[in-house]
């Protein structure tokens, strides 16, 4: 059966904020453009997880008539606490005077980015871009000149050794004039494009953490709707850094998570563990006892900034949001960045289309989006160099102080991978067993994710050489992949007497971590049948 084929002037692959900000914007700017968007989720928003807390003047922007009545714009912050968590149960409030102004919050919602982007896709709709849910791209095109030209999608249908079930149907290409990826952090497709177009030369490595969510329902009396605690310290010690969350959303519904930066230098550390600690200190465990969790996820985080963004536009197409690396890692926040940077995008792909001469750089540079991100360029770099205290206290200074105008570069040139010390030299880290009122397994979060795949396919996680993780990682890092996986991914068992390294792919989050984090970069992640995965709902 031969391949269908289908044109459009633009294809947009990935259903995020930055993907559908790009649709609905180049719709806006040229109504007889034809628009499509690709999203691998079984519906727009399924796969869709943040914090999250939101500035919403790019919204508007985007659409000034209709914003205000977003559903999920409703519960404005009404607190904003940043507190430090000690190892001896305590915690110190941090003065607002000492928090970096991008922590600030004054302004802001707290949202389901999930819901968000179900509200952006409708409006898509309207404005006439084909959405097709279910639809992962698997390669993207080049033509005969080397310039990108669309996309292919997988084949549906295949058995766990690639051959063709009664339920086969061939994938597609759909060819374009211009292409835009936004597949979000670590997108499979963008990590070979940038390496395709060398659109990280002269770039600092992109540098990532992971993020975990649950949401709780909780008793009214604990329950305050707009408050938002941010923490830092405890349970993250020395050589692992990142902060947690709790946002008091609607419905007596809490949200809270642990970002883990993937930086950490330590093979035994568990960030999923460590997440299940966190939830067990006081200032975090008084919200949460005897209310009932209703979901979980985790999910990688692009977070370098400015010295790491890619250059975003190649010939035939752009990548952009966190697939490109537009994060504000000074306030922790992607979201209304990714918006602009898909606005910026449909701005420019509608001025290339009309045959207008342009360039994008000039375009990016003269951006709020890059003021923003300049102001920020040195904030996680300088918690990576300086460590913890130290990386604090200047990004105080910088913000604080001199309103982020000194003249200075702070670079992180360590990839994320090659920052595991061997297992020998590092501490056994030993972490109690779930008390399942607070602390939970990884099989239990799963099933609240709602992660699905058909099992009898591809494994979608590809191993370039099988020896390495039993003959190398095992042996120098007691292979790690074991611990930073949030979903129980990858085991080492017993099989016919010897060990054996396991691949549990159908528990797969799509979080990307293992394609960051493995210190021999061997684990690709690819995009497993369409429509697979977490099934998130409010995230």
């Amino acid at each position: 059966m031969e391949r269908e084929s289908i044109e459009y002037d633009v294809v947009v692959v990935g259903g995020g904020p930055s993907g559908l900000a790009s649709a609905c914007k180049l719709k806006q700017l040229n109504q007889n453009l034809s628009v499509c968007l690709l999203e691998k989720g079984s519906e727009i928003g399924s796969h869709i997880i943040s914090g999250a807390v939101f500035e919403p003047e790019t919204l508007f922007d985007l659409f000034p008539e209709n914003a205000s009545s977003c559903p999920t714009l409703n519960i404005p912050v009404k607190r904003d606490d940043v507190y430090f968590l000690t190892g001896n149960k305590k915690s110190i409030k941090v003065p607002s005077w000492l928090t970096p102004k991008g922590l600030h919050n004054h302004g802001n919602y707290i949202i389901s980015l999930g819901e968000l982007c179900q509200w952006i896709g409708e409006r898509a709709v309207e404005l006439g871009v084909d959405i097709f849910p279910g639809f992962p791209a698997q390669n993207y095109l080049l033509d005969k000149s080397g310039r990108v030209c669309g996309i292919t999608t997988g084949d549906m249908g295949l058995d766990k050794q690639g051959n063709q079930k009664v339920t086969w149907t061939p994938g597609m290409n759909i060819y374009a004039k211009q292409t835009i990826f936004a597949e979000g952090s670590r997108g499979h497709l963008g990590k070979q494009l940038i390496k395709e177009f060398n659109l990280d030369g002269n770039k600092t490595p992109q540098h990532y953490a992971i993020g975990f969510k649950e949401i709780w329902e909780v008793d009214t009396d604990k329950h305050s709707s707009g408050d938002v605690l941010h923490t830092i310290g405890w349970p993250l010690n020395k050589g692992t850094s990142g902060g947690g969350f709790l946002y008091h959303f609607s419905d007596n519904r809490i949200a809270v998570g642990l970002i883990v930066d993937l930086n950490y230098n330590n093979p035994h550390h568990s960030p999923f563990q460590e997440f299940q600690q966190y939830k067990q200190h006081p200032k975090i465990k008084q919200f949460l006892e005897s209310g009932k969790r209703v979901s979980y996820g985790a999910r990688a985080i692009t977070k370098g900034g400015l010295n790491s963004l890619v250059k975003m536009d190649f010939e035939g197409g752009m990548i952009i949001g966190c697939d490109a690396g537009t994060l504000n890692p000074g306030k922790i926040k992607g979201s209304h960045c990714a918006l602009q940077s898909g606005i910026l995008a449909a701005e420019y792909v509608n001025k290339v289309l009309s045959e207008e001469v342009c360039d994008f750089d000039d375009m990016f540079s003269s951006s709020a989006l890059y003021k923003e991100l300049h102001k920020a360029r040195n904030f996680s770099s300088a918690l990576h160099k300086f460590g913890f205290y130290g990386g604090s206290i200047y990004n105080f200074i910088e913000s604080n102080i001199f309103h982020n105008k000194l003249p200075i570069d702070i670079k992180d040139n360590e990839q994320d991978c090659d920052s595991l010390k061997p297992s020998k030299d590092s501490k056994i880290k030993s972490y109690p067993s779930p008390d399942n009122v607070l602390s939970f397994d990884i099989t239990s979060s799963l099933f609240l994710s709602g992660t699905n795949h058909e099992e009898d396919q591809p494994v979608h996680l590809k191993l370039a050489d099988a020896k390495i993780p039993l003959d190398y990682n095992l042996d120098k890092y007691d292979e790690p992949a074991q611990r930073y996986c949030p979903a129980g991914v990858y085991e080492i068992i017993e099989k016919d007497g010897a060990d054996y390294f396991q691949i549990n792919a159908p528990n797969c989050l799509h979080c990307k971590t293992c394609d960051i984090k493995d210190p021999a970069q061997n684990i690709t992640w690819t995009p497993p049948e369409g429509g697979g995965g977490p099934n998130y709902i409010s995230m």
